[in-house]
């Protein structure tokens, strides 16, 4: 087997097991922030956003499983903004060319955040409207 190529069972083979991988991997997720940070002004934005929402919702009268429901859509819209930066990244890196095929993956991330922005707001008007 060549390195860089797959095994047998089509896996990559990366030499970390137990925790030294977990250790790698924890250096590769910060990595990702830090990037995504830097170089996405939707993400910082988000941030912001969701930071002031976590502090309203330790605020509110709500109960914990509610507190936590509102908390929760509000990391999934960055988990969503992080892999929505991550397909920018790859369309980017194949080609800066205007294609439809890159046109559509981009918008479909959009859509991604759309939606994940539509759950938060929904969620949050649920808990605070009754």
């Amino acid at each position: 087997m060549q390195p860089g190529h797959p095994n047998g069972n089509g896996k990559y083979p990366h030499g970390k097991t137990g925790l030294r991988r977990i250790f790698h991997t924890l250096i590769h997720s910060r990595d990702g922030f830090i990037a995504t940070f830097r170089g996405e002004a939707a993400f910082r934005q988000l941030l912001l956003l969701h930071g002031a929402l976590a502090v309203v919702a330790f605020l509110l009268d709500v109960s914990r499983s509610e507190r936590a429901l509102m908390l929760v859509v509000c990391f999934i819209s960055l988990m969503v903004e992080l892999l929505n930066s991550a397909i920018e990244a790859v369309v980017d890196r194949i080609s800066l060319e205007h294609h439809p095929l890159s046109k559509n993956a981009k918008d479909m991330g959009s859509a991604a955040q759309t939606t994940a922005l539509l759950m938060v707001a929904t969620v949050w008007a649920v808990v605070l409207l009754g």
